[in-house]
């Protein structure tokens, strides 16, 4: 069986995914993440433009909190990620569909110690491009809660300590930085 590059020619009564090749398969999760994305984007700004921004911070929270703890769950059980150490946090954010959106590094001091850096955040970019403030929200309130959901989901004695959040000074900044350092 030819493994397809793209999906230009005649219509395939038996198509799926498995018939392409990796590349493509590769293109399509970035793409796949870029439209959770997406989705998000427009999903809030519909909930602000109807019923203000503390109605759609309201209820982003409540979905992400929810979306957050599937996400790790997911992500451990699909990739038999297991632990109870902040190396094995990092591996879930490695593999996360999010991930593939960032420009980020690990610095992993060791098993119970690692620096995440987001060199770019698409959402910070948009938040920063319509200037009216929200990442403060967005990154110094949701983001913490997030990044302890997944932290603690391994180990709740995991402490997550942002060290650098928005609003930065210019675009040549990195986006945030966060400490992941397990108490024992």
């Amino acid at each position: 069986m030819t493994e397809l590059m793209d999906y230009s020619g005649k219509f395939d009564p038996n198509f799926s995914n498995e018939k392409f090749t990796r590349e493509t398969l590769l293109k399509l999760l970035k793409a796949y993440s870029e439209h959770i994305l997406r989705i998000d984007g427009y999903w809030y700004l519909t909930v602000m433009n109807k019923c203000g921004n503390d109605t759609a911070f309201e209820c982003d929270t409540e979905v992400w909190e929810k979306l957050a703890l599937y996400e790790v769950k997911m992500i451990g059980n699909l990739l038999n990620i297991r632990g109870d150490d902040v190396v094995t946090v990092m591996k879930a954010v490695q593999a996360s569909p999010w991930t593939w959106l960032y420009d980020c590094d690990i610095d992993l001091k060791n098993d119970d110690h690692a620096i995440l850096t987001y060199r770019t955040c698409p959402t910070l970019l948009s938040l920063e491009k319509e200037g009216t403030g929200r990442e403060r929200q967005i990154c110094q309130e949701l983001e913490p809660r997030l990044m302890g959901i997944h932290a603690h989901y391994f180990n709740p004695n995991i402490r997550v300590t942002p060290l650098k959040l928005p609003p930065r000074k210019s675009d040549s900044e990195i986006c945030c930085q966060w400490e992941f350092k397990l108490e024992r």
